[in-house]
């Protein structure tokens, strides 16, 4: 398995990674922290990873992800799969004020998903075969007031790789579209954990299996389909006055 991880040094990520060590996978990972990067590497190599390479890049500079993705796929000699999971948990209160900090939420959690999707999407449909496995949120599946600029860029993934999926299905490309629900990682460090938490261990485990069958949309830990389900229900008139 020839793996592309964008992203690499978030908690889930790294469960991921860790699996398809497992497998002897060579993986090339991307990531904004040089040294942290590094420590992944390492350890990766020790869990039975053919090859761990990294790339040291800033995702929010869409131009230079053509290169970056040519730069990764000369790494491996190919590419089978490709996890897409970077991103931020900006403040709410802050960018119903600041409208340029709103907009750089959108840039790294939506816009630059969607421009390496567009390049990744091209290069494995040439090739007619291959993963391509995208974090979203089930913060996407409905606006809720408490989140709704995170939850906006998640929904707008969700919907491209939606319609992703449908366009590259003929070439026997898989598009997977996970939406994990409250993780315990250092990127919701400041929310109170509750039992809705799962591990990232769990998560990455069940985003590992998704990625070998080439699922179509995951929800994990499976309970918050039902929930996120009754979400949708809810009527507006008392989804607005809800506390969500």
């Amino acid at each position: 398995m020839k793996l592309l991880v964008i992203g690499a040094t978030s908690a889930i990520a790294q469960e991921v990674m860790r699996n398809f060590a497992r497998d002897r996978a060579e993986i090339v990972m991307v990531g904004r922290n040089a040294e942290h990067l590094a420590s992944i590497s390492n350890d990766l190599l020790v869990r039975g990873a053919q090859c761990a390479k990294e790339i040291v890049a800033d995702l929010s500079e869409i131009k230079t992800h053509q290169g970056l993705i040519e730069l990764a796929v000369q790494q491996l000699g190919g590419l089978d799969a490709v996890l897409i999971a970077h991103g931020t948990l900006g403040s709410q209160a802050a960018s119903e004020t600041d409208v340029e900090l709103m907009l750089n939420e959108m840039m790294t959690n939506a816009l630059s998903y969607m421009s390496l999707l567009t390049i990744l999407a091209n290069l494995l449909a040439e090739q007619r075969s291959g993963c391509i496995a995208v974090i979203t949120s089930v913060a996407g599946d409905r606006g809720r007031r408490s989140n709704y600029v995170y939850g906006s860029a998640k929904a707008a993934v969700t919907a491209f790789t939606s319609g992703l999926r449908a366009r590259l299905h003929a070439s026997g490309v898989a598009v997977v579209t996970i939406k994990p629900g409250l993780v315990d990682t250092p990127m919701t460090s400041g929310l109170k954990k509750g039992p809705l938490f799962a591990s990232s261990e769990n998560v990455g485990h069940r985003i590992y299996e998704a990625m070998l069958r080439g699922d179509d949309v995951v929800y994990t830990p499976w309970f918050w389909a039902p929930i996120m389900q009754l979400i949708r229900w809810l009527p507006e008139p008392l989804f607005k006055r809800a506390a969500l």
